[in-house]
């Protein structure tokens, strides 16, 4: 177990739907055993955990801000990159869908006296995906060790060891894992996937582990729409793009009140 004070209980407190209240979804922060294979489990490949480079280690932490003024609301290309960089196929059933990132709309409402009610004074849109948390609450109560934390910050699933109890779906305040319903078609050699399985975004480790500069899927593609919502470096750089913006303006963690220190971070909201 972590020795993060949070416990599983505290993080239910979750992102539980694509239209969210701004409170509740930033919670306190500021303005400014045995291991035994899935049944179904069809897997190709194997994502290294060594990069081309070198060895994974804590010098570097790799992190993602996202500016939410630069978001446009209805762009979905940043989601559609990362299902097909990743092999995710629709089977037409949203509620059950393996999604690795979604986009969510933030309201801040203020009360109205008369008959309108509520109404929302400011919203914005953002894409969500595993937070890649230094003290995540899915690897603390995962049976197995199926889900662990790599010394560079990423959050991964071993789908090898994975039994698909969903305690890590269950623990994560972000709703950021899905559980594989369905056999794994198309599947690509950098993400081997399976049925009764648990997936989630891996920051693409597979471009990160080339040790070759490239960004994950979801930031190329929102470069090329020219939205520049996206950037993603080593938080542990004191001259990484994502640090230096980190410095000259104000940025929030989703749910910052549960003490996760997420590698993800967001300006704008």
């Amino acid at each position: 177990m972590s020795d993060n004070p949070t416990s599983a209980k505290q993080s239910r407190l979750a992102v539980s739907s694509n239209n969210v209240d701004r409170r509740g979804f930033l919670g306190s922060v500021s303005a400014a055993a045995a291991v035994v294979l899935a049944p179904g489990v069809a897997l190709i490949g194997l994502a290294e955990a060594r990069s081309a480079g070198g060895p994974v280690t804590e010098s570097k932490r790799w992190g993602m801000l996202i500016d939410a003024n630069k978001c446009t609301r209805g762009c979905d290309a940043c989601v559609s990159a990362c299902g097909g960089g990743n092999g995710l196929v629709s089977h037409n059933r949203p509620q059950t869908d393996v999604q690795w990132m979604r986009k969510v709309t933030v309201r801040d409402k203020v009360h109205d006296s008369g008959s309108k009610g509520d109404y929302p004074r400011h919203q914005v849109s953002l894409p969500v995906m595993c937070q890649h948390c230094q003290y995540p609450p899915c690897v603390d109560v995962c049976p197995t060790g199926a889900s662990f934390r790599r010394e560079d910050g990423i959050v991964l699933v071993d789908r090898h060891i994975c039994i698909g109890c969903r305690y890590c779906m269950m623990a994560c305040p972000y709703k950021a894992r899905s559980f594989a319903h369905e056999v794994a078609i198309k599947q690509k050699a950098h993400a081997p996937r399976g049925k009764g399985t648990v997936e989630a975004c891996t920051l693409c480790v597979h471009r990160i582990d080339e040790g070759l500069g490239r960004m994950p899927a979801c930031v190329e593609a929102c470069a090329s729409e020219g939205r520049g919502a996206m950037v993603f470096g080593d938080l542990k750089d004191p001259d990484s793009q994502i640090s230096i913006s980190l410095r000259d303006y104000p940025s929030a963690a989703l749910r910052n009140d549960l003490g996760l220190y997420p590698g993800v971070r967001y300006q704008g909201i």
